[in-house]
């Protein structure tokens, strides 16, 4: 309780920065990267507490780099390219393969590939 949060783990940053916002109340959370730079254990204890907001109602919008993150964590995914919305899918149609296709620019023609980058 007494130490300086700038020297604990960069997983109980999170959890600290994330109780400060939740202290709000807040109707909507936006998450930009919500576990980068944390360790695998923090990561799901990241994952576990995100979950807890959504069952409970609380809005989440979650921005990450991380793929493995966003398909597990998201009910909807919209992908951007540049700039500029190129693909939503819901949680049942999206893939991998699928949400790469839409963020990287069309250098290749690959059909369905982000075709607003060119």
């Amino acid at each position: 309780m007494r130490q300086l949060v700038r020297h604990l783990s960069g997983g109980n940053q999170q959890k600290v920065i994330l109780a400060k916002w939740l202290a709000t109340a807040p109707k909507v959370l936006l998450l930009d990267e919500p576990t980068r730079g944390i360790d695998i254990n923090a990561k799901g204890e990241i994952y576990a507490f995100i979950d807890e907001l959504a069952q409970a109602g609380l809005g989440l919008v979650v921005v990450s780099s991380e793929l493995p993150e966003i398909l597990a964590l998201s009910d909807r995914i919209m992908v951007m390219c540049e700039g500029r919305k190129t693909a939503e899918f819901s949680r049942t149609e999206a893939t991998a393969e699928a949400v790469l296709r839409a963020a990287l620019p069309d250098t290749t023609s690959i059909p369905g590939a982000c075709r607003t980058c060119q």
